[in-house]
């Protein structure tokens, strides 16, 4: 009876360091992966461009069975044909025309003539008179910057007789046109000037304050701050404001939200994280719109305030604040899911297997995508109509395809990786 019990008591253990030693071996395993993403994210290009690898393919994969470390993420074959739906063949984009292209159409000229002076207008070969027989124009794109000083001259005027006869003499001065900034030095287009290199090119004021400098006009970045604060402030939220009713008003709304660092801000640290949530119309809208929205946090009172009782579709990620806009119809971008195959595909030792097969869907998918942009409807149709029948035909048979087999493999990848993220979060 003790020998049995001491057996039992032995295999407990031994049972128990193998649940521990496979729970280690997980454990390292994701540690392995987040090692070799955090050294491509550091070294690696950016891109999430697939490339498929088809001159060594042979040599990958003798090497892939020659190098089995036993860490398969799935036990069977997870190879799976795509579906053929007839998708034709996409159209070779035409070559770029070498040589320069002509300036706009659009654009004013200036016409600069040059001419012989009139002891160089006798022929070199007889030293007769020669005549003019037309003109070679070529053209230059000319951008001259310059700074100048508007001056507003209001005329001013007093009566005569008041001032002979009256107490006091009236003095009416001709009003001037309401100014975006009252009191200050800036007109409009200077505002515009320092607004557009700020948010457009990316200008940080203190590089807006050199190029005024060199200009010949010196504006400190104090005064620069004040007049983007103030613009914003007094004209550019009304802006926002009817923007955004505008893209409420639209059917289909993106949204996301990335983390920004703010240095100076009231009530928070330096080293604080926060947010900026952005939202944007789509892709063929007639009128497309982008907007940011500043929040100190992540949570999900910020995009419920922001769209309200919006009504249409939203498409985003798979975080689950933009899931409690009740009214919305939510939809997910294929984007976010790919990226975690491409990301498990990176993580990997070996090339290949279940993320490669999984980037060949969405690679199908994005073929299909480019290939209905190009297309021409037939006759009488609408280019809306037209991209969904298409996508009816062939984008609706790949992405069951892919349910298919990303519910096949589910129950067999080992869940804390990176192909397991990517397999639950699309699901």
């Amino acid at each position: 009876a003790e020998l049995m019990a001491l057996l039992a008591t032995k295999a407990a253990e031994v049972e128990a360091l193998a649940v521990e030693r496979d729970a280690l071996a997980r454990r390292i395993l994701k540690l392995e992966e987040e090692l070799a993403l955090a050294r491509l994210h550091r070294f690696a290009p950016r891109s999430e461009k697939h490339l498929d690898r088809v001159f060594n393919e042979a040599e990958q994969a003798s090497l892939e069975d020659d190098t089995d470390d036993g860490h398969d993420d799935v036990d069977e074959p997870i190879a799976a044909d795509l579906p053929d739906t007839g998708l034709p063949e996409a159209r070779k984009p035409e070559g770029k025309k070498r040589g320069r292209k002509a300036l706009p159409a659009d654009l004013p000229r200036q016409r600069v003539e040059y001419d012989l002076a009139d002891d160089q207008k006798v022929c070199p070969c007889c030293s007769e008179r020669m005549h003019r027989m037309g003109e070679v124009v070529t053209e230059q794109l000319h951008i001259e910057v310059k700074a100048t000083v508007l001056q507003n001259a209001r005329a001013k005027y007093a009566c005569r007789n008041c001032d002979r006869t009256g107490i006091a003499t009236p003095i009416v001065i001709a009003p001037m046109p309401a100014q975006p900034l009252p009191g200050s030095i800036a007109t409009a287009s200077t505002l515009a000037f320092a607004l557009v290199h700020k948010y457009v090119d990316g200008t940080p004021l203190y590089r807006l304050a050199q190029t005024f400098e060199r200009a010949g006009v010196p504006v400190s970045r104090g005064a620069l701050g004040r007049w983007v604060i103030a613009s914003s402030e007094r004209h550019l939220h009304r802006i926002f404001d009817a923007l955004k009713l505008r893209l409420r008003s639209q059917d289909v709304i993106h949204g996301d939200e990335t983390t920004v660092q703010v240095l100076k801000e009231e009530g928070k640290a330096p080293t604080s994280t926060s947010y900026m949530w952005v939202y944007r119309s789509s892709e063929d809208s007639e009128q497309p719109i982008v907007l940011f929205d500043y929040q100190p946090g992540r949570g999900q009172e910020h995009p419920q305030a922001f769209l309200g009782d919006y009504r249409g579709i939203l498409m985003s990620d798979g975080y689950t604040a933009w899931r409690t806009l009740k009214g919305a119809t939510h939809l997910g971008c294929m984007a976010h899911a790919r990226r975690r195959f491409a990301d498990a595909l990176k993580a990997r030792k070996k090339q290949g297997g279940p993320p490669a097969q999984a980037l060949k869907f969405f690679d199908q998918l994005y073929r299909i995508e480019r290939q209905a942009r190009d297309e021409i409807p037939d006759e009488g149709e609408t280019q809306a109509s037209y991209m969904r029948r298409f996508r009816q035909k062939h984008s609706v048979p790949v992405l069951d395809a892919l349910k298919a087999w990303v519910d096949a493999i589910a129950p067999k990848v080992v869940p804390d990786t990176k192909l397991g993220d990517a397999v639950s979060y699309t699901l």
